[in-house]
């Protein structure tokens, strides 16, 4: 059975059954298509040489196997076609044009879609192989249907001279791709026979079948809706955050500033840095009694800080003076109009004078060239206004907090004595942190408030886990009810502190008709067996009480911080380790130091001497400071009868001042010094530390000689910085446009060779010949040398002579802008940062260490802020340029605050 011969692409898309039927083509149910096919593909027919199994002789061993076999013979079948396929050859057009240049006779193959065309438009019955499908396999359609066959079929009915071959091959390919699968299950009729026919001509016919829309729609409904919906969805911002937040590690989102906290502060027109202060502060108040009370507090800060000397060495020196109203005027333009420091201090410093320097004043009426000036005043005013928002917002939760907690008391309480008595100490607690205007003070109303009202088990249900607390004598002593015996002694620890502090006149005491000891005996018990016990616990409840009193510390501490003195004396171990020449010698010993007398960082030496066990430390009120501190106390504690009971109430009076002072005030007071003199000694080694900051960041860009700024050259110059190597790595050369991207890069390992090996001066010759053309090629303004060690001098000296040797061997092709090409050293310190930063990473991944080192060393030439600022990103790299000596005693977040103050100061300027 002759067959016609089918290129590869026709193949492969055009498979044919088992009767030989194409798949997308009609059923072939006689045999006057196959005649027609035999006369239109005369010349394309091979003949059977038995070579390849025709069709008849397999129908015949189908017949003759059973069921197993006709599988198998099935297998066989498939791999017979394949190749069959292989043997057919299929030229493409070069091919032909090559044989039509060489006279060989030739006739292309017609594909079945331009002989299918060209037989229907010869016999012109277009419909007869929609009639033949519709008798083998689509039976039951509709007379519409078959309208719209015959519509959308004659899209096919192509003339012999429509396109190119090879077009529609691709057009065959891209069709037949999409329908690999399709017969890969084949049904059948009901006679048994494959159906393929229907679906493959559906798969292959141009156009939209209007019931294949019309049955989508019964099933999913509006198609419009749902696109509606899911466009909806995309655009919904919290389907994308949470997108971003399963894509991306919350440090990334964090340092790119994604987060949600982040859209909150891009969406509130306030500036990003009040916005989070806010979060700890809470909203500043804006009305004019708030603003007028916190700008008397900070004006009084601001006055005992002047007082102070180093406080006088933030403020600059003797004669600078603030005024009151022109920090309530900062006030206001801060917390109403949300303007940040830089622009008060820029465009509003007519409506705050005295709060900028003297200089600054000048300015306003005489013009003269401005300068950069790091405003001190307006940024402790800021620091203030914060401490005072944070003091504020203490003392409401506190009230809240006392108020709650005293309530819960009082249903607790049953006793009418004990209740007047906690009223009487609550109105006073709450009196005394009303007027509370520094933290010591609001501590000292925190722990007075804590002693008479302990946070106990109010409020915890039955079967609940309870947590062990420890309980004080104060406490222990109080429940055995000795607090009646402490408060017959005599005044009460507030009208001690009210007659020392001169508030209130307090009466004489009435002296007692019994002795102390008499009076225990009627509160004996299991605990306390004896009168001697009871007056000891009674004694040690009235010694809290004083040292507990707000009014009462306040007065201590007023003259222990005045007068007392400091002492330190080497241990066994640091009289051995100290030396003359040793860190802590200047502190080895002291001798009742004043408080006030210590300056800088002086103090912060001797604690961490003490930590190391170096320095033995004693703080000391001097003894008439301390006899005078005494007798006030006695003149307003003790009775001034002359009987026999008032003695021996004095005597126990005594007692429990010498308890009193000793035992808690005292002591207390050491620690307050201590801490006091730590804050101190930081504040003026962070003012040291953000000066040493200032003074590198505010220099200037380096600037041309007699650069001509009118002329359209860069402003910034244009850098070959050098880094010098020992010869792994060898020195490095980088050459930086006036915008700081890198150029070109050179290394010259033998440039500082001094051996006078041939070989050496050989190579020391070609590196100098390498350095003088690329600075010929890109002709430097300056030359930046990073000052490293004593070799950098003779690198210096190298570089000198290659540029003489350029002067004076080509001076025609030097440049107007190398003419006094100078060399410049710079700090590496820097550069080494940025070196192994993060940041250095990203902008040159593929360079060296030597290189971004020397990119940072130009660039640092060019514009030392923008470098600095290059470091102060996410990883916070600038807080490892060492710039004071004692820095380490800082802590991170203090020493990025002053760097976020000077950096935020200068760029804005």
């Amino acid at each position: 059975m002759s067959r016609n011969a089918l290129s590869d692409e026709e193949d492969d898309h055009e498979l044919e059954d088992e009767e030989g039927e194409p798949v997308h083509a009609d059923p072939v149910d006689n045999a006057d298509d196959d005649d027609e096919d035999d006369e239109d593909g005369d010349n394309n027919e091979y003949e059977n040489d038995g070579f390849i199994v025709g069709d008849e002789e397999e129908e015949e061993e189908e017949e003759e196997d059973d069921e197993e076999e006709r599988k198998n013979s099935d297998e066989e079948r498939q791999k017979k076609k394949k190749k069959r396929r292989k043997m057919d050859e299929d030229l493409d057009e070069d091919d032909y044009l090559l044989l039509q240049d060489n006279n060989v006779k030739f006739q292309k193959r017609k594909y079945k879609r331009l002989k299918k065309a060209q037989r229907e438009r010869e016999s012109g019955q277009g419909g007869s192989s929609d009639d033949e499908f519709d008798r083998s396999g689509g039976a039951g359609r509709s007379a519409e249907d078959k309208i719209k066959d015959n519509l959308f079929d004659d899209v096919d009915d192509l003339p012999d001279d429509v396109g190119d071959e090879e077009e529609l091959a691709v057009e065959e390919d891209v069709v037949g791709s999409e329908d690999e699968m399709a017969d890969f299950i084949v049904e059948e009729d009901g006679n048994g026979h494959p159906r393929k026919g229907e679906h493959k001509k559906r798969k292959y016919r141009q156009g939209t079948d209007m019931s294949a829309i019309r049955d989508a729609s019964e099933i999913f409904g509006d198609v419009s809706e749902l696109l509606l919906i899911r466009e909806k969805g995309l655009a919904s911002s919290e389907r994308t955050e949470r997108r971003l937040e399963d894509e991306f590690e919350p440090t990334i989102l964090s340092e790119k500033y994604m987060t949600g906290k982040d859209d909150e502060i891009r969406q509130v027109d306030i500036p990003e840095r009040m916005q989070i202060s806010e979060d700890s502060t809470g909203s500043p108040p804006v009305d004019e009694l708030s603003i007028e009370e916190e700008s008397n507090w900070i004006y009084s800060q601001l006055i005992s800080l002047l007082k102070d000397p180093d406080g006088l060495h933030i403020f600059g020196g003797q004669g600078f003076s603030v005024n009151k109203d022109d920090i309530a005027k900062y006030l206001e333009l801060h917390h109403v109009q949300k303007l940040e420091i830089p622009f008060i201090a820029m465009y509003r410093k007519e409506q705050c004078r005295s709060l900028l320097d003297s200089s600054d004043i000048i300015d306003l009426n005489i013009e003269k060239k401005p300068e950069t000036k790091w405003h001190k005043v307006l940024w402790m005013i800021q620091d203030l206004d914060k401490k005072w928002l944070l003091l504020r917002k203490r003392k409401t939760a506190l009230h809240g907090y006392y108020t709650k907690r005293f309530e819960e008391e009082s249903r607790r309480v049953y006793d009418e004595n004990r209740l007047n008595l906690n009223q009487y100490l609550f109105e006073s607690v709450m009196k005394s942190l009303k007027v509370a205007e520094t933290e010591r003070e609001v501590d000292d109303v925190d722990s007075k408030f804590n002693l008479h009202f302990p946070a106990g088990e109010v409020g915890i249900d039955e079967g609940q886990y309870k947590r062990p607390k420890r309980k004080s004598q104060y406490s222990i002593c109080s429940k055995a009810g000795l607090w009646e015996v402490a408060n017959k002694f005599g005044y009460s620890a507030e009208q001690l502190g009210l007659a020392l502090s001169l508030e209130k006149l307090v009466d004489e005491l009435e002296d007692a008709k019994e002795t102390p000891e008499e009076m225990a005996l009627n509160f004996v018990c299991a605990m306390f067996e004896n009168p001697q016990a009871v007056l000891k616990g009674a004694r040690h409840m009235a010694a809290v009480e004083i040292s507990c009193e707000p009014s009462v510390k306040k007065y201590v501490r007023g003259i222990y911080l005045d007068n007392a003195v400091v002492s330190t004396s080497p241990t066994a171990e640091g009289n051995g380790v100290i030396d003359s020449f040793h860190q802590f010698a200047g502190v080895k010993w002291l001798r009742e130091k004043p408080l006030s007398k210590f300056e800088g960082a002086q103090w912060l030496l001797i604690q961490k001497a003490e930590e190391e066990k170096l320095l033995q430390v004693t703080f000391k009120l001097p003894e008439n400071y301390m006899n005078r501190l005494v007798s006030d106390c006695y003149e307003h504690y003790l009775s001034v009868g002359v009987s026999k009971y008032a003695q021996l109430w004095n005597e126990q009076r005594k007692l429990i001042l010498e308890d009193a002072l000793h035992t808690f005030i005292l002591p207390s007071m050491e620690k307050e010094a201590r801490y006091l003199l730590t804050s101190r000694a930081k504040s003026r080694l962070l003012s040291e530390y953000g000066q040493a900051l200032w003074n590198k960041v505010s220099a200037g860009p380096y600037q041309k000689k007699e650069m001509d700024i009118s002329s359209d050259e860069e402003a910034a110059p244009r850098v070959m910085a050098c880094c010098w190597g020992p010869g792994k790595p060898p020195n490095t050369f980088v050459m930086l446009d006036s915008s700081g991207e890198v150029l070109d890069v050179l290394y010259a390992g033998s440039l500082t060779l001094r051996s006078q090996n041939v070989n050496d001066q050989q190579r020391k010759k070609s590196d100098q010949d390498r350095v003088l053309k690329f600075m010929m090629d890109h002709q430097p303004h300056v030359v930046a040398l990073g000052a490293v060690n004593l070799a950098c001098t003779r690198l210096k000296d190298d570089i000198y002579e290659v540029i003489f040797q350029m002067v004076e061997e080509k001076p025609r092709d030097v440049g107007h802008g190398m003419d006094d090409l100078t060399i410049v050293y710079v700090d590496e310190s820097l550069p080494r940062l940025y070196e192994n930063s993060r940041i250095s990473g990203e902008q040159l991944p593929q360079q060296s260490g030597n290189v971004k080192r020397a990119v940072a060393l130009g660039r640092y030439l060019q514009n030392p802020l923008v470098m600095a600022a290059t470091l102060c990103g996410p990883g916070r790299e600038i807080l490892s340029w060492k710039l004071h000596p004692l820095e380490g005693f800082l802590q991170v977040d203090e020493k990025y605050g002053m760097v976020e103050q000077v950096m935020v100061d200068i760029t804005n300027q």
